[in-house]
């Protein structure tokens, strides 16, 4: 792997959309703050994570409506004021309440999964350049062990290249 610091953010995009077009696809950017236009520039697509939470809240909701059925109808069924056995006005509150949490247990566990969180060590973690990613540093991590790749970072502008092992 080899990391590249730029001056600036615009300079970082303009090498990513180079470096991909050169046909450099493994690639990763690390800015102190979010840049417009480096997601796509990156290629990557939309987050998946919408659709697991909404799966997941969707789970939530058939899992409490058949909770509450089965509890009030089939398993414990009680007449309490001439009321029938399962009523699903009266369902509503808990199904809201069941529904909200396993999406919310969905956004979470999903983020940390598709992040491939919890990382506690990286190689690139040992780079000189990355402890200025979080002040005021513009680095790209390109995964390439040649050396044309490197001399392609130095001709977009990068201000220095490391190798990562």
């Amino acid at each position: 792997m080899i990391a590249a610091e730029f001056e600036t953010p615009a300079a970082l995009v303009e090498a990513v959309r180079a470096m991909r077009a050169k046909g450099y696809d493994k690639m990763d950017a690390f800015t102190p703050f979010p840049v417009h236009g480096l997601d796509e520039a990156l290629g990557l697509g939309r987050s998946r994570l919408g659709y697991l939470v909404f799966g997941m809240g969707f789970l939530g909701l058939v899992s409490a409506l058949l909770l509450q059925w089965w509890t009030g109808a089939v398993d414990y069924p009680l007449v309490i004021g001439g009321k029938p056995f399962f009523a699903f006005e009266f369902s509503i509150p808990i199904t809201f309440e069941v529904t909200v949490l396993f999406a919310a247990f969905g956004a979470v566990i999903g983020m940390f999964a598709l992040n491939g969180l919890p990382r506690l060590s990286h190689p690139v973690f040992g780079c000189e350049s990355f402890r200025r990613v979080t002040d005021d540093g513009f680095m790209l991590l390109v995964e390439s062990d040649a050396e044309g790749c490197r001399e392609l970072l130095i001709a977009l502008g990068a201000r220095r290249t490391e190798v990562v092992s």
